[in-house]
């Protein structure tokens, strides 16, 4: 098949896809998850992808609320994987739009396997709760779940058509000082403060930020400092997010972070303990040779204005998926309005617009088109792999 027979019959099946995907879409929106609560959610897509011939595996990894969802063909080819999202924000449900972005990956993973037999390869839609806390992507990128994918899309909601960027590694560290308890103005001398390690440990921080690379990140809350003002505290927590533009200049930086810490534990005369209170992101690091791939697709489907990549400071789990795989994570706009912010109720809302639908149908048919491409094209996908081989991590 030629490209342009390929376009004609994706345009053709995600037409009449399109109904069941809003209503996917809608009952999503309707009744909003939480990370890692996303059962409901979560078994809709599994409902309709089994309707359509595949094989669903549910709990995925030990992750009650991930799946994942497999057709092969029975010519071999490539192993091609859409990412797929659903879980809501506290208090204003789909504000990142995750009811459309799941909807899109599940879309894209039904029109490919529509056409796959004549094609070759497999197609896996991976169902990952709790992008909005502690992404499964992590622990699935850990065991093994991308090894054998060629490549991983997935597109975002936004305000904009946005090529893929970068996104920051992140660690998420919290230190648990211990002291003593003592009347504060009894007998203070017989007390160990462990509020005092918590304030020594954001002065040394403060400290160390003229020496750390300004596109860094360090922020963090303390969780409890303490029961009342006349007990010397005998415990103190605080919780840190470290962020950084690689995994290896954040790796140093936690390490920093950390002696911070113990330096400060040790002046106050407390015992820290060190842990992770969630999931760390590594950096995305997005397959340009891919992301030119997905943009040429838009701009077949007539998207032209498509700006360049958003400046985040923030981070994605997608990430963990860019060091296993060649991964985008581009955004597509759903509001037709700058002014919108995503984590908004408005942002929500415009989720369930027909100009977010008649956004969905394009990008979905551009999701599957950038797979029929890799497919087909063995010397695309040699130049995708060699990237990803020579990224730097």
């Amino acid at each position: 098949m030629n490209t342009s027979l390929h376009m004609e019959q994706i345009r053709e099946k995600t037409e009449l896809l399109i109904p069941e995907l809003k209503l996917l879409s809608k009952s999503i929106y309707d009744e909003p998850e939480l990370g890692n609560e996303e059962f409901k959610s979560a078994q809709k897509h599994m409902t309709l992808l089994k309707k359509y011939g595949f094989e669903v595996i549910q709990p995925y990894l030990g992750v009650e609320t991930g799946f994942k969802a497999i057709y092969k063909a029975q010519k071999e080819g490539p192993t091609i994987a859409y990412l797929c999202e659903y879980d809501a924000l506290p208090g204003i449900g789909h504000g990142c739009g995750h009811n459309i972005l799941g909807t899109t990956s599940t879309g894209a993973g039904l029109i490919l396997r529509s056409i796959i037999e004549e094609l070759g390869g497999t197609v896996i839609v991976f169902g990952t709760p709790a992008e909005e806390t502690s992404g499964a992507k992590v622990k699935y990128a850990d065991e093994g779940a991308f090894d054998d994918v060629d490549i991983a899309l997935v597109a975002h909601p936004n305000s904009s058509y946005n090529r893929s960027g970068k996104s920051l590694a992140m660690e998420a560290i919290q230190f648990d000082y211990h002291g003593k308890t003592s009347h504060a103005a009894a007998a203070p001398e017989k007390g160990i403060n462990a509020l005092d390690a918590v304030i020594n440990t954001f002065n040394n921080i403060n400290a160390l930020r003229q020496q750390t690379a300004t596109d860094a990140r360090i922020h963090g809350v303390i969780k409890e400092g303490g029961k009342a003002a006349n007990i010397i505290p005998e415990h103190a927590m605080v919780q840190f997010y470290v962020r950084a533009q690689t995994k290896t200049y954040l790796n140093e930086l936690v390490k920093k972070v950390k002696a911070c810490a113990e330096g400060a534990s040790m002046a106050a005369g407390t015992s820290l303990e060190i842990s992770n209170y969630e999931y760390s992101y590594d950096n995305l690091v997005t397959n340009e040779t891919l992301s030119q791939l997905f943009v040429d697709q838009l701009e077949i489907m007539g998207i032209t204005d498509i700006s360049g990549a958003r400046d985040s400071f923030g981070s994605l789990d997608a990430g963990n998926v860019s060091h296993k795989c060649p991964t985008i994570h581009p955004y597509f706009d759903i509001v037709g309005d700058p002014s919108i912010a995503a984590h908004t109720r408005k942002f929500a809302e415009s989720t369930l617009t027909d100009y977010a639908y008649e956004n969905m149908q394009i990008v979905i048919c551009a999701l599957v088109l950038t797979a029929v491409n890799v497919i087909e094209n063995k010397v695309i996908l040699d130049q995708i792999k060699a990237e990803f081989d020579a990224q730097e991590k």
